[in-house]
């Protein structure tokens, strides 16, 4: 039901804007799905936390819904850092400011900072994580450089692997 509200509200949005939707996989089963909207004509490679028309993410840990945010709860205290590339359709990641490769989405660098309640995901460069509550959870930290890339299937960001992700046909006998 969260997954159907967040694309009918990011498809809510201006008429003539791109949307994706998007999924991380964290540690011990943490992880997040996510909508990314901006401009169809965006000029740039890079869109930016100043140029998107709509974001939200859900964090989950199975099948224990974790929180949410959004541009809805965006204030002036947020912590709120965002870089997309339109042309790889992905995250940059690695946690380097200097690269435009570090994402702080409603959590800073120290990943306590998403309010309580509250949710949040940092790509900075000690790892990938979320904040939940106001708590840094450690056991959900990857890799920084684990890529992070649009979804197959935005109605289900998270969900199943499409058929050409799946090994090849098996040999009998």
């Amino acid at each position: 039901m969260i997954r159907l509200l967040m694309i009918c509200a990011a498809l809510a949005g201006p008429a003539h804007s791109a949307t994706y939707g998007f999924c991380w996989r964290g540690a011990n089963d943490y992880r997040l799905e996510g909508y990314i909207s901006y401009p169809d004509d965006f000029p740039g490679r890079i869109v930016t936390q100043d140029d998107v028309t709509g974001f939200g993410i859900v964090g989950w840990r199975g099948d224990t819904y974790l929180g949410r945010w959004s541009l809805k709860e965006l204030t002036p205290e947020t912590s709120w850092v965002l870089r997309f590339d339109t042309r790889a359709l992905a995250f940059p990641t690695g946690g380097d400011r200097l690269l435009g490769t570090y994402q702080a989405w409603n959590a800073n660098g120290r990943v306590d900072d998403c309010g309580d309640p509250g949710f949040g995901f940092n790509g900075g460069n000690v790892g990938q994580d979320v904040c939940v509550n106001g708590r840094y959870i450690a056991a959900s930290t990857i890799d920084p450089t684990t890529p992070l890339r649009i979804a197959a299937n935005p109605a289900d960001p998270c969900g199943p692997a499409p058929m050409s992700a799946l090994p090849g046909a098996r040999r009998h006998g």
